[in-house]
């Protein structure tokens, strides 16, 4: 959507763009104070079709990240991504939420994060408040804590064995973050099951957010360890009955794609040809294998992680030992598995 300068001031897609546009200028009286200004500044409308939603997808996040729309507010700012930290104060480690991360921090650290700020502060504190270590004491006076009194605190702020207990937690929490260990989900879970089980719902619903809240973060921190892998992948979409669609990407770029028919699919030639394009684009387009994933680079991760784990296309990955000459023959007997997948 353009103003009357000719400044792009919103990118959106939708797999029916007539109904999406349509939808800003009818029924006005429900829209958000920010919708109906931007339907005052629209003058002019272009658009793009894309063969498949994964593109529009990335050519969305693409135009946002370049352009920097002002009516753009999801992936507008890489600044806005939050972190969670573990940092020390009064002798005890806390997570701490923050926009940015400094050399001390890189020890450990969750994110970046796409969600909002509060999003992810919530889900902390939820973790907090079901473990009972949201201790907010701000000195070292062996005095407890206002959550001490409301049952969200051990006792850490008093001292004595609360302390080795929170450590314990904390280093489980830890755990649970990174994905190595997963004791505390199923505490979390036989929990609720318990407190079912005795009718306690107010308390089970505590239990199941809770746990939604762990999920939420996991399922971030998987996103961000999958961009860090530099996976190369070959990805087949059909399109219809008649179509199919071949992408090979690398880490969160799209370095080939092209429409075949189905019928060319079954043949030898095209197997070739595949083959071809992932040793030409993988070998010559190399990732330098960095360990952190830049900021901008994680809603593209996002729309990749998700697309495979949700939708309607197969895909492989490519090792990257398999493109050497010794190694070729694994490429082509996994090709052939993938294209055999109906």
């Amino acid at each position: 959507m353009k103003d009357s300068r000719g400044e792009i001031i919103y990118v959106g897609k939708s797999k029916s763009l007539k109904k999406r546009v349509q939808s800003y200028f009818y029924n006005n009286k429900s829209h958000s104070p920010k919708v109906k200004k931007l339907v005052q500044h629209v003058k002019d409308l272009d658009y793009r079709v894309t063969d498949t939603e994964f593109e529009a997808f990335m050519l969305e996040c693409q135009y946002i990240q370049e352009i920097k729309p002002i009516y753009n507010r999801k992936m507008k700012n890489p600044k806005g991504y939050s972190f969670i930290v573990v940092r020390e104060s009064d002798g005890m480690r806390r997570l701490v939420v923050t926009n940015s991360i400094d050399d001390d921090d890189r020890l450990v650290h969750f994110g970046p994060y796409t969600a909002s700020r509060i999003s992810i502060e919530k889900a902390v504190q939820g973790i907090q408040e079901c473990f009972k270590i949201a201790c907010n004491s701000t000195s070292s006076n062996s005095t407890p804590c206002l959550n001490h009194s409301l049952g969200l605190c051990l006792g850490m702020c008093i001292g004595g064995e609360a302390v080795q207990e929170y450590n314990e937690i904390m280093d489980l929490l830890i755990g649970l973050l990174d994905g190595s260990d997963r004791t505390l989900y199923k505490d979390m879970e036989h929990k609720m099951l318990e407190a079912s089980e005795q009718y306690d719902f107010e308390k089970a619903a505590k239990y199941r957010d809770y746990i939604e809240s762990v999920k939420f973060l996991i399922n971030k921190e998987k996103v961000i360890d999958f961009a860090e892998q530099n996976h190369n992948i070959v990805m087949i979409e059909p399109l219809n009955d008649e179509e199919i669609k071949l992408f090979l990407v690398k880490r969160n770029n799209i370095l080939y794609c092209e429409k075949y028919s189905v019928e060319c699919s079954k043949s030898g030639s095209f197997m070739t040809e595949v083959k071809e394009r992932v040793l030409h684009y993988f070998e010559e387009n190399p990732e330098k294998m960095r360990n952190e994933v830049r900021r901008d680079e994680i809603d593209t991760a996002q729309i990749i992680y998700s697309y495979l784990h949700h939708n309607n296309c197969h895909y492989m990955f490519i090792p990257q030992e398999w493109l050497i000459e010794e190694k070729h023959d694994e490429i082509e007997l996994s090709l052939r598995k993938l294209l055999s997948q109906k």
